[in-house]
């Protein structure tokens, strides 16, 4: 393996084309990367998001290395070329866009990192020279339900299977591709699957995806403590804070009931998504709720270090909760809904309280508002974790070895290859 990597990734989102964290994750690895002197290639589905988002995206300051190129997938026929992909398996329409991106280059590492627009068909995507390191980062449910996230009709976490009755009450045609066997066929040309939380291993294994998965977080820029003793506070008044998605799923219903009888602090809510105009009609009038909208990661850190914590009320298994350690790197205690990734970043860390139900939500607001001692020693457990198992060192050190044990297996597989054809065998 080579001192200096050539690396592709490939996914459908990357900003400022990009929802949230699947996104923010490619961005930081790629430019981690970068960082640390390899030649990152990203390829990403402009058109996607345009369809999804309704709308072209908003500028966002995420500066890029000199050593990452990017290549955003544009198509005159952009709803044709996304219904083909999705319904087929395979980037139709967008083969030729990839194949220029790609020409003569001789990649050592290639990492999906969300593939829906695509399909599992470009898992098995054929490049220049040796056989490159093939490595899926598993951020979503995407390879065992077609919406994604494992919420039953738009209502529930999903507790059983009725996948094409989901599919169809959401409104998206079923991709009859995912009873044909493509993505275990395809799944056999990747090297590991990277699993961001245990949680996420579980359920896969448990819904019937075959392939095993590797454990390995997610990871944050983690700021020096000076750095943030210099950050202006944003608001006057305590206040929690909530960072992400407006969707259902997310769980700001439960967040705004447990509002209605928290005492003293406000609320601030950073995000937008579907549920933005319905949120902000339901606080309209009420002073101590604060609505951001969208936020840039720049404007984040100052909301997160002067936050008396950060609240992620998911009702769905996240799988794994990139706000939380975030969070956790502004030395800032979380408030997590005891499920999924959520439940482990708070365990593993010691830097939060875990709830189940409203009710423990709201004694959870309180006590970590009214106790000055215990927020400090969370804050400060929760900032060590972050160091030691979600920074870019820590991330980095688990990939470079990954790469390295794959590269090694490979090799050894070679040498037994090739002795027992020595010997007759």
């Amino acid at each position: 393996m080579r001192e200096q990597l050539r690396v592709l990734l490939i996914t459908t989102f990357y900003p400022p084309y990009s929802f949230g964290g699947d996104g923010v994750y490619a961005w930081r690895l790629a430019n981690a990367l970068a960082g640390d002197g390899h030649l990152v290639d990203v390829i990403h589905c402009a058109d996607s998001y345009e369809i999804l988002a309704g709308k072209r995206p908003l500028p966002q300051p995420l500066p890029s290395h000199p050593n990452v190129s990017i290549y955003p997938l544009n198509s005159s026929l952009p709803w044709l070329v996304s219904i083909a992909s999705h319904q087929s398996g395979f980037p139709i329409g967008r083969a030729s866009q990839i194949a220029r991106a790609i020409e003569g280059k001789q990649y050592d590492v290639i990492h999906f990192n969300n593939i829906s627009m695509f399909g599992p068909g470009i898992l098995a995507l054929k490049t220049a020279g040796a056989r490159p390191i093939r490595l899926f980062t598993v951020l979503e449910y995407w390879l065992v339900c077609a919406r994604h996230v494992l919420w039953k009709f738009g209502e529930r976490p999903c507790e059983s299977e009725q996948c094409l009755q989901c599919a169809i009450r959401a409104g998206r045609p079923p991709q009859l591709w995912r009873y044909t066997g493509l993505i275990e066929r395809m799944a056999g040309h990747v090297d590991a699957f990277l699993a961001p939380s245990r949680a996420v291993a579980r359920i896969h294994a448990e819904r019937g995806f075959a392939s095993a998965m590797v454990y390995l977080p997610l990871f944050t820029e983690v700021p020096a403590e000076h750095e943030l003793s210099s950050l202006t506070r944003p608001f006057e008044r305590p206040y929690f804070l909530f960072v992400g998605r407006l969707e259902p799923l997310k769980g700001l219903d439960d967040l705004l009931a447990a509002w209605e009888r928290v005492g003293e602090p406000d609320l601030v809510i950073a995000g937008d998504g579907s549920e933005s105009e319905s949120i902000q009609r339901r606080i309209a009038g009420n002073p101590r709720i604060h609505f951001l909208g969208h936020v840039s990661q720049a404007d984040l850190a100052a909301l997160y270090f002067h936050a008396r914590g950060c609240i992620t009320p998911s009702r769905f298994e996240e799988p794994f909760g990139l706000t939380a350690i975030e969070a956790l790197a502004h030395r800032t205690p979380v408030i997590a809904h005891s499920i999924g990734g959520l439940r482990e970043i708070v365990n593993e860390s010691g830097g939060g309280l875990l709830y189940e139900g409203v009710d423990q939500l709201v004694d959870a607001i309180n006590r970590l508002h009214a106790d000055d001692g215990l927020r400090e020693a969370m804050a400060e457990r929760g900032y060590r974790a972050c160091l030691k198992h979600w920074s870019r060192p820590a991330h980095l050190r688990r990939y470079y070895g990954l790469i390295r044990d794959i590269d090694e297996g490979r090799s050894a597989l070679v040498r037994k290859s090739a002795f027992e054809r020595n010997i007759g065998i």
